[in-house]
């Protein structure tokens, strides 16, 4: 049952940050559109359709959830890298960043989000 969660809660991840991927105009400028994500470069289905994640609980019991899929469209493609956690305060998957490493037409570096928590010492 736990493992079930688990594998819902990256496959939710992976939706949300595909979708904030597809809706960045930077990046349908530079790759086109439609824009689909897929797990790894390789001509199986199965390896495509499997997204590479990390999921871990911090000191502070803060779940988080990391995802790393490819994405191409008509004129491009990129690599995705994204972590997300589960804010404790309205209980909602939020990003802690959201980069695409765009491979061509040309290379470019896009963060779409980055977030640092307020610092509180214990």
């Amino acid at each position: 049952m736990r493992k079930e969660r688990k594998e819902t809660q990256r496959r939710e991840i992976f939706g949300k940050a595909l979708k904030r991927v597809q809706d960045d105009v930077e990046v349908r400028v530079r790759v086109g559109y439609p824009i689909t994500g897929y797990g790894q470069e390789s001509r199986n289905r199965a390896a495509r359709q499997r997204i590479p994640n990390r999921a871990w609980t911090d000191e502070e019991g803060v779940e988080h959830v990391e995802v790393n899929f490819y994405i191409r469209g008509p004129n491009g493609a990129g690599k995705v890298f994204a972590e997300m956690y589960k804010d404790k305060a309205d209980n909602q998957w939020k990003f802690t960043y959201l980069i695409v490493d765009i491979k061509s037409p040309s290379p470019k570096q896009l963060i779409l989000e980055s977030y640092l928590p307020a610092y509180a010492p214990a």
